[in-house]
């Protein structure tokens, strides 16, 4: 395996066009060897095509990659030594399942011995040790998949393994199961794996790094946890989490947000003057509905009144949606968590710990 680097790497497909209409944005970024990452974002954010530029499909307008140190900028995909999984399987349906997955090693040369080998240990983790010998145009959607998969990682001597939507064909009730076997195959195997995605779920079940994009701009990198606790802008606030972080415009007032008639404590205060505008971002999970319109609890809570709208069922929790005068703050508690009726004023526990202070749409730095 190899890590990956990009030094000023930017693409546009349209010579003498605006910097800022670019498919890809300059982008410096090294992918460790070994490791699993996926690039989420929207639609046209510059996903596909990043990791086209890693395979070669694309050669970028500006910059270059290197593997290992090699510059491999200008080299074409079949001699990048990479692996390609897509959104459809790439198999031999006249083939088996052993014949399909020992392919790739026989165009190499590897000695049967190894290659029959290698095969059995993939299969296993695959869990298709038992249908070797089954041709591949007898197997479902998802198996035909898992073949796939395993003709990327049957190789140990890829620079990368690249994943472009591989489950986007899977029922949704196989994707958990597929996930935690590509999970289980990356960490036996230990291959530096691309793996693209607009599922944020998938994202973060699988990969140990995520990397946000919007606009063909790197948002944010950081693991799954990062990424969920510390947004470093609203946009990754908004995209990644089910429902999304809830933001309250407000304006700065003795290290607090004032929010209409609430003064709301922040997790730190921003470097910015008194009365300067300031969002509070906070996660609907970390918000509490205040039973019988008691206080909070201590001094490390914000009170905020507002009217319950509607409740939406998410089977083992409610999102409760509160009206705060003309904001509305989204609040997810557990099923068996008493919900008052819809219409109803309810007071909201804000903890000031996860109260995060953003400014012109970036998590602001402290100011003590």
């Amino acid at each position: 395996m190899a890590t990956l680097t990009l030094e000023n790497v930017a693409q546009t497909y349209n010579p003498g066009e605006d910097p800022d209409r670019w498919a890809l944005k300059p982008l410096e970024l090294t992918l460790e060897s070994g490791r699993t990452y996926a690039l989420v974002g929207p639609s046209g954010c510059g996903k596909t095509t990043l990791l086209n530029i890693l395979s070669g499909l694309v050669t970028p307008s500006h910059g270059r990659v290197t593997f290992d140190g090699v510059d491999v900028t200008s080299t074409p995909t079949r001699l990048r030594n990479i692996a390609q999984v897509f959104q459809f399987p790439v198999i031999y349906r006249s083939m088996t399942v052993r014949d399909n997955l020992a392919f790739p090693l026989e165009c190499r040369g590897w000695p049967r011995s190894r290659i029959e080998e290698r095969v059995r240990a993939v299969a296993e983790a695959l869990g298709l040790a038992d249908g070797l010998d089954v041709p591949a145009s007898r197997l479902s959607a998802d198996e035909k998949q898992l073949i796939s998969l395993g003709r990327g990682l049957v190789r140990d001597d890829v620079a990368a393994v690249l994943m472009d939507e591989p489950l986007t064909v899977i029922d949704p009730q196989l994707k958990l199961s597929l996930r935690r076997k590509i999970r289980q195959l990356s960490d036996e195997f230990a291959p530096t794996v691309i793996y693209v995605t607009h599922d944020q779920y998938e994202a973060m079940t699988f990969a140990q790094e995520l990397l946000v994009m919007s606009e063909g701009r790197l948002i944010q990198r950081g693991t799954p946890e990062q990424l969920f606790e510390s947004p470093s802008s609203t946009f990754v606030g908004w995209f990644v989490g089910s429902p999304s972080m809830n933001f309250l415009r407000g304006t700065l007032e003795r290290g607090a947000a004032r929010v209409g008639e609430h003064l709301i404590d922040l997790a730190w205060s921003p470097p910015v003057p008194h009365g300067s505008e300031v969002t509070v971002g906070i996660r609907p999970e970390y918000i509490r509905i205040v039973d019988g319109g008691s206080h909070p609890g201590d001094a490390s809570e914000t009170s905020v009144h507002g009217r319950l709208v509607a409740v939406q069922d998410h089977g083992e929790s409610r999102v409760c949606e509160i009206q705060v005068r003309e904001q509305q703050v989204a609040v997810k508690v557990r099923r068996e968590v008493h919900v008052p009726k819809v219409g109803s004023f309810v007071d909201l526990g804000l903890p000031r710990s996860k109260c995060l202070p953003y400014v012109e749409g970036r998590l602001a730095t402290c100011g003590d």
